[in-house]
């Protein structure tokens, strides 16, 4: 089992930066490919970003590309996710999400993530 924290969540005003941690418990976070999601209130969860497990591969939402920025720190199993210049439309619940220790191919389809944390709300008003 993998239990998984969301930190770092907040109110910010357009244009501004927040940061988000996941934290994960167990020895083989290492192994596993970690993503980030969001769902906003009234529409279908999405796809953020997501990290390979050694960190050395990184995909993004064309919503998101060149603003926000993952990375992991696997010595403190941990991942981040790096928010700037925030839009009112980023206003979500933010979740990371982790696979399983042989990730899929597939890197942005929430049903190839096994593990979830309760998520972290981000508003960022205009």
């Amino acid at each position: 089992q993998v239990q998984l924290v969301e930190s770092g969540g907040g109110l910010v005003q357009a244009g501004g930066s927040l940061r988000l941690s996941c934290a994960a418990s167990g020895s083989t976070f290492s192994k596993r490919r970690m993503g980030w999601f969001r769902q906003a209130p009234g529409k279908e969860r999405e796809f953020v970003a997501a990290i390979s497990s050694s960190g050395g591969s990184t995909w993004y939402a064309d919503s998101v590309k060149g603003r926000f920025t993952i990375s992991r720190d696997n010595t403190k199993n941990t991942v981040y996710l790096q928010m700037n210049s925030l839009k009112p439309e980023d206003t979500a619940v933010y979740s990371c999400a982790a696979t399983r220790t042989v990730p899929p191919a597939r890197f942005s389809l929430a049903a190839d993530y096994d593990y979830w944390g309760q998520g972290t709300q981000v508003t960022v008003s205009s």
